[in-house]
């Protein structure tokens, strides 16, 4: 009976440590996403983490007759990455970034994490590239 307890004991172990990894480490998806620096800033209680907002061309709308701005919230942990958008602010940005399956406090309030600037442009400016090619 001692035997049994030990090894269901390690097995539970075992099962929740790779819940957990899978839960809070393993990245769920990677991607680019592009629009306008709304704001950044670094706040929390316990634990001070970056986060911020870029609103996005287009709108969605979450429920039936409502329209609202396309935004991306999202946290970040480099800090070279943090310093270039706290000047970047107003600007257009591409952030490359990962998603995770759940977020961990000291990681910041959201699951997705930005993890490079691609490209830091005044606003409004695309340098034609949402022209059509015909033009």
């Amino acid at each position: 009976m001692k035997k049994f307890a030990w090894i269901a004991g390690i097995s539970f172990l075992v099962l929740f440590m790779i819940f957990f990894w899978w839960k809070f480490y393993f990245v769920f998806g990677e991607g680019v996403k592009a629009g306008s620096l709304n704001y950044f800033v670094k706040k929390g209680v316990v634990f001070k983490t970056y986060e911020g907002r870029v609103v996005q061309e287009g709108f969605q709308s979450p429920t039936a007759g409502g329209l609202q701005s396309n935004e991306f919230r999202f946290s970040v942990v480099n800090e070279e990455v943090a310093k270039k958008l706290e000047r970047a602010s107003g600007k257009f940005v591409e952030l490359r970034y990962e998603e995770f399956n759940g977020m961990l406090p000291w990681r910041g309030t959201s699951n997705f994490v930005v993890t490079e600037v691609l490209t830091v442009n005044e606003a409004g400016k695309t340098d034609g590239s949402a022209l059509p090619f015909d033009q």
